[in-house]
């Protein structure tokens, strides 16, 4: 059988950012409590004319334009930030990308796990016919209540993945591990802008679901963690990848390092004194006993930190850091961990493949991170606040400087166009 996985990867943001050293400072709360408490420096705030569908399309047009549209008949939109209740999100990224009609479009929902179902859809419909080619699109806007618990992990974010035979980048391994439980940590109800959240049971359900779908993953005959040279885990907000990282070496019975970026003088995340890489490969040769094996938790952190929480796109966020920032990682196999609320959660790995660093978007991606837009707090909470509904016409403001833009609502649709 052929090797099916990601063949190209690409992650775009809003066009805000809100600096939480300045949201701690307004609220009379100690910064380290977003920095070191969450793992979090900032978030990204969508402009009035930005949402999941714009992002997803930004996300999606570079990938379009390297690898062109040959092949492609399905789209696979995943998000919990859906624009319709009817209509598929990836019906307007097609419009915006145009391509060709001959193309199956849906959306796939379950929490932040619906991105890892999209993908997974993905290689069923390449193993089925290894000449088509798949886009996989995961969007969110994470939004809570203002002066919640959860407001410092808000974010906003997009990964575009193009599913294909003999892929480029990862190729994806045929076992999963699976686990899903009916839990009420998280949920959106139909009349709500903004997520309820039990935060407390969250991180029991989230670890609840790590161990069980590991341990599928070893009954299906899936790797051995001492197998696995990269772990990848959804993050919310990055800490909780180092309280999953200690749970599964726990569970696995190895000792896993759980350092995370450390935060220089400037505020600035970085890796240590000592590359990732170099800190791989010591920890995969065992060059110092007894030193927890590092398994690029650190530099899989890298983006997220900065962007929030993207919900669908979150553990693909953090492989785009792993791959523009791990220069050792060519047949090495990474671990996947996706987790959404309510629940539903999957192990997954895949091996990376010969060439994968001469398709880094590193510097493009901390371009873009770069350029985007302070808001003040008196702004943010501004935009915050503005719900758009669909009883009137309304055009939004020209804000936004990426590609794709929500243009506003007519007859109770929403309108999208080309920036």
């Amino acid at each position: 059988m052929r090797p099916i996985g990601i063949d190209d990867i690409e992650l775009a943001t809003a066009h805000h950012v809100v600096d939480l050293s300045t949201l701690a400072e307004a609220t009379g709360t100690d910064p380290n409590k977003f920095r070191l408490g969450l793992g979090q420096d900032q978030f990204s705030f969508p402009a009035p004319d930005e949402d999941a569908v714009t992002m997803g399309a930004a996300a999606a047009a570079p990938i379009i334009e390297r690898c062109g549209t040959e092949g492609i008949r399905t789209l696979l939109f995943a998000t919990e930030s859906g624009i319709d209740q009817s209509k598929a999100a990836g019906i307007s990224v097609h419009k915006l990308l145009g391509l060709p009609s001959q193309v199956r479009v849906t959306e796939f929902k379950e929490a932040c796990f619906a991105g890892t179902a999209a993908l997974q859809a993905a290689i069923g419909i390449v193993s089925r016919n290894p000449g088509e080619r798949v886009l996989v699109i995961a969007s969110d806007v994470a939004r809570y209540e203002l002066d919640s618990p959860g407001e410092p992990t808000q974010g906003a974010g997009a990964v575009a993945m193009l599913v294909s035979a003999d892929p480029r980048l990862i190729e994806i391994e045929q076992v999963s591990g699976l686990f899903a439980a009916d839990v009420d940590d998280f949920w959106r109800p139909n009349d709500s802008t903004t997520a309820i959240v039990d935060g407390g049971l969250s991180v029991t359900a989230y670890l609840d679901a790590l161990s069980g779908a590991w341990d599928d993953l070893q009954e299906q005959g899936g790797p051995a963690l001492a197998e696995i040279d990269r772990i990848l885990y959804h993050q919310p907000f990055t800490k909780m990848a180092k309280k999953a990282q200690l749970h599964l070496g726990q569970h696995a019975g190895e000792e896993l390092s759980c350092d995370l970026p450390e935060i220089g003088a400037d505020g600035v995340a970085r890796v240590g004194s000592q590359d990732a890489a170099s800190a791989d490969r010591q920890g995969a040769a065992g060059e110092a006993p007894g030193t927890p094996r590092d398994t690029g938790l650190a530099t899989s952190t890298l983006y997220n930190r900065r962007l929030g929480n993207t919900y669908t796109a979150s553990v693909f966020a953090a492989l785009a850091a792993l791959l523009d920032h791990d220069d050792d990682l060519e047949g090495r196999r990474i671990g996947f961990f996706s987790y959404g609320s309510g629940s539903a959660s999957e192990f997954f790995t895949g091996r990376v493949l010969p060439g994968y660093a001469s398709r880094s978007r590193r510097d493009d991606v901390a371009e873009a991170l770069d350029a985007r837009v302070p808001l003040s707090v008196e702004a943010y909470r501004a935009l915050h606040s503005t719900v758009l509904g669909s009883a009137d016409d309304v055009e939004t403001p020209r804000v936004t400087s990426a590609p794709f833009r929500f243009a506003g609502v007519k007859g109770r649709a929403r309108v999208y166009e080309r920036s």
